[in-house]
């Protein structure tokens, strides 16, 4: 409840920006990126009622900034999640199902990605080309859905490869297609959206992480924001907390929100952990 509750609030953060934008707010002083009219030196300046989060070194509005990140981190998780998911699901019940060298090849990949370290392999990226946030999304839900997922996903579906009614499928003249679209991969969605949950865990922090060091071409993202900070000066600074601890704060009840649905989720999907 907890974790949907943090989920939900990050969503009206990132709906609430544009409506204010539009309606209440002066986007020539509120836009998160390049504001036309900044606040007045001298910057940054503290929390007051025209600010509520103080402006960032450039004059900029940090609330403004951290309702647009929310957006930014949802879209990074939601793409991540769903290329986690589809590849997931279809590497793992395709393995599953034929074995033999496709079996062999999806597990050795797997084997692979889970001993290569995702940032390091990220960093490298970065270096022979820029990344965008979708195009980053897109790599870690490459990362997470054929290293460690699909070996749970495989596993999940080796039983029901020899069920009866997957033979009596067989025995109708069903194909290998439609017995994979019809009997296979529905019950393999519910594991496949408990891993939804933490490759979004995973991917916000991974663009924090390559934000605050200027990897990626982001507008503006939370990480971006202790980026900021960072290369003003202001990263210690108890004075200067809201440069920082808004968009740090944020980073980890997103994380933990998403994590704790995951958690319940699990639950679900194995009975037996309800007992713990």
């Amino acid at each position: 409840m907890i974790g949907l509750f943090g989920i939900g609030f990050f969503c009206l953060l990132a709906v609430l920006h544009p409506l204010l934008t539009r309606t209440v707010w002066d986007p020539r002083v509120y836009d998160p990126l390049t504001p036309s009219l900044p606040h007045p030196p001298p910057n940054p300046a503290p929390p007051s009622a025209a600010h509520w989060l103080g402006t960032d070194p450039y004059g900029n509005d940090v609330l403004s900034q951290l309702m647009y990140g929310a957006g930014s981190a949802l879209l990074l998780g939601s793409v991540a999640a769903a290329v986690t998911a589809l590849l997931a699901t279809a590497a793992g019940a395709a393995a599953a199902y034929f074995g033999g060298v496709l079996d062999a090849f999806f597990m050795r990949l797997a084997d692979l990605l889970l001993m290569t370290p995702l940032l390091v392999v990220l960093i490298f990226l970065s270096t022979f080309f820029t990344l965008q946030l979708v195009q980053l999304a897109v790599w870690i839900g490459v990362f997470a859905g054929l290293g460690g997922t699909v070996l749970v996903v495989k596993a999940q579906a080796l039983p029901i490869r020899t069920r009866a009614y997957i033979e009596a499928a067989r025995a109708a003249g069903g194909s290998d297609g439609y017995i994979l679209l019809r009997h296979v991969i529905p019950q393999l969605v519910p594991l496949s959206l408990l891993y939804m949950m933490f490759t979004v865990t995973e991917a916000v922090f991974a663009e924090a992480v390559l934000s605050y060091f200027g990897l990626i071409d982001v507008k503006i993202t939370w990480g971006m924001m202790i980026h900021t900070a960072a290369a003003a000066g202001y990263l210690l600074r108890p004075d200067t907390w809201w440069l920082v601890l808004p968009a740090a704060a944020s980073i980890t009840l997103l994380c933990s929100s998403f994590y704790l649905v995951g958690r319940a989720l699990e639950g679900m999907v194995h009975p037996r952990l309800r007992a713990r």
